[in-house]
């Protein structure tokens, strides 16, 4: 038996057609929708991969609700975030959402890997071969409880020739192939799937947070060399390797930006919404000089709110450090354990809105990899400056999917062509209504 993915896939958009496609971004501390046009473009040197142009036609941008450690926790609060969210990209966008790509950062990311081989007998490797082995190499199970996000075929073989690009057409006894599948909690999945349901809207596909930041902050010989993205979300820190090109891993530890706010808020006596003000203002990793006589303002939770009281920078710096060094060496323990250590350590590229944190690809290089970046999204036409950091890597990433799509090996369910506008227009969304209320 094949796996079988819990969300339909998509079927890689034609490099000659042009598409307008809607995504969702929902994460633990803010929920993001991009709507944006993709039109056929040249091939880039830098970013070869990518067969189309992406405009940006629409962005709705909502603080997050009803979302735990990437996953959701309370339905209505999620819905209602995420209704804002649409909501306000159609609007900026003059175009009606009917499905959304959507990423998945909870549900405990996990990998495993598959190798089968069939034989040839001497014939030329048609297309058909390359399906039989894949569909032996996909055979085993996946583990109860859990769904498939990506399956992806990292090397093939040809006897005794390794790392065969495209075998089609080449000549041999015995053909090969090494699957890499990227999984999560299967409940975790459908939760998320019907928080958009309950939006009337499809999900077209679901694609592993560090995927998407990938897909959108790499170049073509980063990906191809191997690279470590690291995602430092607000509920949860994700991971993905990238070598030859291709998703080879993907990972998740349940800390994130919020857990360092939430320090800062104990730490202190302060409210949350205070603590990450301060976090976004002053945090910082690595101390400096001015840090003891620069002092920061504070409102500590039953005094008097007009005599704020007042702290040297250094004390915000001794409760973010110990919470960031605990995430990274949770990253690099994870990334030993998995034998993926040295693609982090020729290259890791850290995104997320909770990367910002004043001195943190320093910190990350004495604790991971000498060699560490910020990722920012590349190739993107119509982002406003608030839109071109970090945190918004995973969404752009969502929208470069669909040119990658055709990577994967699956058994289609369910298949979709990615387009936003909705069939039938305000009769059809009357229709999907009353079919699920009733």
């Amino acid at each position: 038996m094949s796996f079988r993915p819990l969300p339909p896939r998509m079927r890689q958009i034609p490099p000659r057609k042009s598409a307008i496609l809607s995504v969702l971004d929902v994460g633990a501390s803010k929920i993001v929708c991009l709507i944006a046009r993709l039109t056929p473009m040249e091939p880039s040197e830098a970013l070869r991969g990518r067969t189309h142009r992406c405009k940006v036609l629409g962005i709705g941008h909502q603080r997050s609700s009803g979302v735990k450690g990437g996953a959701v926790v309370d339905l209505q609060a999620a819905e209602h975030a995420v209704r804002l969210a649409v909501d306000a990209a159609e609007r900026m966008a003059g175009v009606e959402v009917g499905g959304v790509i959507v990423n998945m950062s909870g549900g405990l990311l996990a990998s495993q890997r598959f190798s089968a081989k069939a034989a040839l007998r001497g014939k030329t490797v048609s297309e058909h071969d390359i399906h039989r082995v894949l569909e032996a190499a996909s055979s085993a199970n996946a583990h109860p409880g859990r769904t498939v996000l990506h399956a992806l075929p990292t090397a093939f073989s040809l006897d005794a020739t390794r790392d065969v690009l495209d075998p089609k057409g080449m000549i041999g006894e015995e053909l090969g192939v090494d699957l890499h599948v990227a999984s999560c909690d299967q409940a975790a999945a459908r939760n998320l799937m019907l928080v958009v349901e309950r939006c009337h809207l499809r999900v077209e596909a679901m694609v592993a947070t560090p995927y998407a930041a990938g897909l959108s902050t790499l170049i073509d010989d980063e990906a191809e060399l191997g690279a470590a993205i690291v995602d430092f979300g607000g509920g949860s820190t994700t991971v993905g390797v990238f070598r030859g090109g291709r998703l080879i891993h993907v990972d998740a530890v349940a800390v994130g930006g919020v857990h360092v706010t939430r320090d800062i808020a104990r730490g202190l006596n302060i409210s949350v919404i205070d603590a990450e003000r301060l976090k976004t203002l002053y945090g910082a990793c690595i101390a400096s000089q001015s840090d003891d006589r620069e002092s920061v303002a504070i409102n500590r939770l039953g005094d008097d709110m007009d005599h704020p009281s007042h702290l040297p920078k250094s004390e915000l710096l001794r409760i973010i450090r110990p919470r960031v060094e605990e995430i990274l060496e949770l990253v690099r323990d994870r990334l030993r354990a998995s034998g993926h250590a040295a693609q982090a350590g020729r290259r890791l590229v850290m995104t997320g809105g909770a990367c910002q944190l004043t001195g943190l690809p320093e910190f990350a290089r004495s604790v991971i990899s000498n060699q560490a970046r910020i990722g920012r999204p590349l190739g993107i036409e119509g982002l406003p400056e608030s839109g071109k950091n970090p945190s918004f890597a995973a969404a752009v990433g969502l929208l470069v999917y669909p040119q990658m799509a055709g990577l994967e090996f699956f058994e289609p369910t369910r298949s979709v062509m990615p387009h936003a506008h909705v069939e039938g227009g305000y009769a059809a969304r009357v229709g999907r209504w009353l079919k699920a209320s009733f």
